[in-house]
């Protein structure tokens, strides 16, 4: 069947990928196939439903480099879950009793679409795949092909999601001028909070980050200009044990020695404990429509703090969240690198009628190919025996 229309969109939490991604898709069509037609909905899975779209014009076609110069996504993005019809119904992108796959399904055969391209993470691409299952299972002859998006760098089995690197690189930037604060009071903890739900990746990657730019500088202890006093000094991720008790034994002693403390914390690490508390004092916990606790309403990075804040003495607390600095950045040049192989083989790939998302795959030596939906889920957890990470809890003291 010859492809006529191709549409995009991309869905979930922003990430330093997003722009790259749509500006490398319509540069590949552009080139091996420049009589197909690109559409992209807007925010994503919504814009779909509502058979709401941007045409991507000649003159688009023409300057699509510029969209790697953003961060953001310039056809937005919404979260939305085509299995979940109660939501899909309160907010009134469909009608009671429509089956949310069919609506979807629908839409892209009225719109004339062939292939639909998915950026965005696990929930993004699981929503993908239950759309391709659909589609192929009445039979609609459409293909979907995905790109893995996210900060978190948890969907498997891919080794490195799109974007992921770019957040470790801008949340080091932020680190190093909110560490800088380190000397606004005197015994002052410093929280800064990054995110990942289930996956530490993120939060490690940042502190070596950080603390690979500290590497970098000349120090000056006599006047206070100080390597320890600047360093990362504890590093919590979800896949580690946090026992507050010990940990806040070892601090006081930093807090002792060089005046402050800082703290590179997930915004998963420890979440259990959180949430058994808040339902202990009978208040509800707030979660998304993939019912995933609301991690700015729940707070981690509070909460730790004013653990912590106790148990060190701490004159002064100031918690600090580089999510929204990081994951809206302009891709760097390794990601820059990375998309644009993954954008010239989903090009490839879904003209050649192969559903599924490109990605390197951890199970099959991290070859970049089309890995099959139904091998593609979330929550890969964070592989903290890596020696990189062991050396730096060695180094910071916290091993």
């Amino acid at each position: 069947m010859a492809v006529k229309k191709v549409a995009l969109l991309t869905a979930g939490g922003f990430a330093p990928c997003l722009s790259t991604a749509i500006s490398g898709l319509i540069q590949r069509y552009t080139e091996v196939a420049p009589e197909v037609e690109i559409i992209a909905y807007k925010h994503g899975y919504e814009g779909l439903l509502k058979g709401d779209f941007l045409e991507v014009t000649d003159t688009v076609r023409k300057n699509a480099e510029i969209l790697k110069r953003f961060g953001g996504s310039p056809i937005g993005n919404s979260r939305v879950k085509l299995t979940n019809a109660a939501d899909l119904v309160k907010r009134g992108l469909v009608a009671e009793g429509d089956d949310p796959l069919k609506v979807a399904a629908d839409r892209l055969v009225a719109d004339g679409v062939d292939i639909l391209h998915t950026i965005g993470g696990d929930d993004t691409n699981t929503t993908a795949a239950d759309l391709a299952a659909y589609l192929a299972e009445n039979n609609y002859g459409l293909t979907v092909v995905g790109l893995p998006k996210t900060i978190d760098n948890d969907v498997v089995p891919i080794r490195q999601s799109l974007g992921a690197w770019t957040a470790a690189e801008q949340g080091s930037r932020f680190a190093q001028n909110i560490v800088g604060e380190h000397n606004s009071g005197s015994r002052m903890l410093i929280v800064h909070e990054v995110m990942g739900r289930n996956c530490g990746w993120l939060t490690a990657a940042t502190a070596a980050k950080y603390r690979e730019w500290l590497d970098t500088q000349q120090w000056l202890p006599e006047i206070g200009l100080s390597k320890k006093a600047w360093d990362v000094h504890a590093v919590y991720v979800p896949e580690a044990h946090i026992d507050l008790e010990a940990e806040a034994a070892r601090l006081n002693k930093v807090m002792d020695e060089v005046g402050n403390v800082t703290i590179f914390l997930s915004e998963g690490a420890g979440l259990d404990a959180i949430i058994e508390e808040m339902e202990k004092d009978g208040q509800e916990v707030p979660r998304d429509p993939f019912g995933h606790v609301k991690l700015d309403k729940v707070n981690p990075g509070a909460w730790f703090g004013k653990q912590f804040a106790d148990k060190l003495g701490a004159e002064k607390v100031m918690v600090q969240k580089s999510g929204y600095f990081s994951r809206s950045a302009a891709s760097n040049e390794a990601d820059l690198e990375l998309i644009g192989r993954c954008t010239d083989l989903a090009v490839d790939c879904a003209l050649a009628g192969k559903t599924g998302v490109i990605g390197q795959d951890e199970e099959n030596g991290d070859t970049l190919t089309n890995i099959a939906f139904d091998r593609i889920k979330g929550g890969k957890p964070f592989d903290t025996t890596q020696p990189w990470f062991t050396a730096m809890l060695s180094e910071i003291g916290q091993a």
